[in-house]
């Protein structure tokens, strides 16, 4: 079968095992009582931003789960952090590993699940008296960074 035939997970067994890198950011647009409570430790469901990461690193690690045709790879390193704004917060995520593939869907689903997490501890806060959530958006998730490092 012609590789540019294939429907399904793309062959990678003849490519080189290198170091890959990519770096993925992205944003959660929360009202200022959810940041407060943020910056402050004073959520009831604990520390956010703690959560958030350790969301984020499982999701790096389950990407293949989630993504259907994702390689599973071994990743060994992944990085994340979090700016603070008085209308949101920023997510960064480095995901390394040494691999036939690349990291960058791993790096984007950390993102997104770092920020998915943060607006679920945060959701009694950014509801209105509605039940709605008029200010709450995950917005500008792009790949910073992709850096492949050749013998």
């Amino acid at each position: 079968m012609e590789e540019e035939n294939v429907r399904g997970m793309i062959d990678i067994s003849s490519k080189e095992i290198i170091k890959r890198t990519a770096t993925v950011s992205g944003e959660i647009i929360l009202n200022p009582t959810s940041i407060a409570a943020i910056r402050d430790h004073t959520n009831p469901k604990g520390d956010v931003l703690e959560n958030a990461k350790l969301a984020a690193v499982h999701a790096v690690k389950k990407t293949p789960d989630l993504v259907f045709l994702a390689h599973p790879i071994r990743i060994t390193s992944v990085k994340v952090d979090f700016e603070i704004f008085d209308d949101r917060i920023k997510c960064l995520v480095e995901v390394t590993a040494l691999e036939k593939t690349g990291v960058e869907i791993e790096a984007v689903a950390g993102v997104m699940n770092a920020l998915l997490a943060i607006f679920d501890l945060s959701k009694r806060f950014e509801k209105d008296e509605f039940g709605q959530y008029l200010t709450t958006k995950i917005v500008n998730i792009a790949v910073v960074e992709k850096v492949k490092e050749l013998n």
